[in-house]
């Protein structure tokens, strides 16, 4: 089994050994998403991430969508989005992550939904929830591929294929959205 194999079966708490608040090696689990220090009493409780992911459509209804230039993924398509910032509203997050990508300037978010996902990152499977905004930028003329996107381009719907798009989360969240789009709920 590769050391990615073991890291994606192996429980995040798993890798940590010692008490953040005394450093004791009696940091043991206390159930499935936390762990207790023996000696202090300091309880962990593993949650999740957040991440964002964007749905931007043009005047010609088509999908903004992405290449992945790095690890997990690499080279598949992907949405615009990312981790969010401590002190920021998932609103801000996807907003930043939009510039960040595309260059693009978010001028309105609508909160969509969410789900559970996991991203390994340096040997670490990050456990992450992703929220999916539809948003709304100030000039879709003008898209540039930015610091972890190899490409970025628009793509109409009724060529969007999710098996494409390397991450769990993305897929499903594609899936949905372009049902739910069908129904005219986004328009």
């Amino acid at each position: 089994m590769s050391l990615n194999q073991k890291t994606r079966i192996m429980h995040p708490l798993q890798l940590f050994k010692y008490c953040p608040e005394c450093g004791s090696s009696h940091f043991e689990v206390n159930n499935g998403k936390s762990k207790k220090c023996r000696d202090c009493g300091f309880v962990y409780y593993f949650n999740p991430s957040s991440a964002t992911v964007a749905f931007i459509l043009n005047s010609k209804d088509e999908l903004l969508v992405c290449c992945r230039k790095n690890d997990p993924a690499k080279d598949t398509l992907d949405l615009t989005g990312g981790f969010v910032d401590m002190c920021e509203t998932g609103e801000e997050g996807v907003t930043r992550e939009v510039k960040e990508e595309t260059g693009l300037e978010v001028v309105e978010t609508k909160y969509l939904f969410s789900y559970p996902n996991t991203y390994l990152y340096s040997g670490f499977l990050v456990h992450t929830l992703d929220m999916f905004f539809l948003c709304k930028v100030a000039d879709d003329s003008k898209i540039e591929a930015m610091d972890d996107v190899s490409d970025s381009f628009w793509l109409a719907l009724d060529k969007v294929n999710p098996r494409e798009f390397g991450l769990d989360s993305v897929r499903t969240g594609l899936i949905r959205f372009l049902e739910e789009y069908k129904l005219n709920k986004y328009r």
